[in-house]
């Protein structure tokens, strides 16, 4: 059964936010990672709306979504916030959360300084340095700052040779999938990521003092254990002492596997629920 999607705009401090909601039940904020903007998601959405009512929306920065001034950047913080406003915009109760790569890295500040606004947050892989141990954080973030170089020197082709192998991103997906040609506009998000959320994932940091919200960290399947994002996931579960939740595919299991993925994050919800 589809539902009929409603979208709007809301005005932030320095920006305008676009947003979409879909389906029926419990308020339900996907965070997407990248370049993905509100409609990134649509396969995982699908799967999702007869039980939840979903959440989307573009970053500022991407797509419908605009800053004030582009050329000041952004940070990690200013993305949570416009998340805390939003959520602040539609409902006074608390919601789920699921937060994927940079999403997640949000939803862990929304967790710190706005608690009560989550009732879960699923963190998938946060791209958070700031959780590894000193000499592992730095490395990680020159090896972000490489990349984003690579990409102003030489483009989103030759970055795109190196993205999947820095996030663990794999090729493999479900069939029948929505396409998501590369055009103008997904060019431009790209653009955006590369060139300043990059930079506010390297800058990013947060003084996290244990478990404000309840938090599930997770993980792709397929995500290689030596990429950066994974480690960090590991350390999220290690710091709040709870076990790892794995998920269908890699790093970017929500939108190449969104069957298998929508399945699993139906009974983690389901069975998270139940113990609350």
């Amino acid at each position: 059964m589809m539902f009929a999607m409603t979208s709007d705009f809301l005005t932030v401090p320095g920006g305008r936010i676009y947003y979409e909601i879909r389906g029926t039940g419990p308020l339900l904020l996907i965070s997407q990672s990248g370049e993905g903007d509100a409609g990134r998601s649509v396969d995982l959405v699908d799967r999702l709306q007869d039980a939840y009512t979903v959440i989307t929306y573009d970053r500022r920065g991407l797509s419908r979504s605009t800053i004030d001034d582009p050329d000041a950047g952004v940070s990690v913080r200013q993305h949570a916030d416009d998340v805390h406003r939003l959520l602040a915009h539609l409902t006074d109760q608390p919601v789920l959360m699921l937060g994927q790569s940079l999403g997640a890295s949000i939803g862990l500040h929304l967790a710190v300084e706005h608690p009560g606004q989550l009732s879960l947050l699923i963190a998938h892989e946060p791209v958070s340095p700031w959780l590894l141990p000193a000499a592992e954080r730095d490395r990680h973030r020159a090896e972000l700052a490489e990349l984003r170089a690579l990409y102003l020197d030489e483009g989103l082709a030759a970055a795109f040779e190196e993205v999947p192998r820095v996030l663990g991103i794999t090729k493999d997906a479900e069939p029948g999938l929505t396409p998501q040609p590369m055009d103008a506009r997904r060019r431009a998000n790209f653009d955006f990521f590369l060139r300043h959320d990059f930079t506010a994932v390297i800058e990013d940091e947060l003084d996290f003092p244990g478990c404000p919200a309840p938090i599930l960290p997770a993980a792709g399947l397929t995500t290689p254990h030596s990429v950066f994002d994974h480690k960090c996931a590991v350390a999220l579960a290690e710091l709040l002492g709870t076990e790892l939740v794995r998920l269908p595919g890699g790093h970017n299991g929500n939108t190449s596997h969104p069957r298998a993925y929508a399945a699993r994050l139906r009974e983690v919800l389901g069975a998270t629920a139940g113990a609350r």
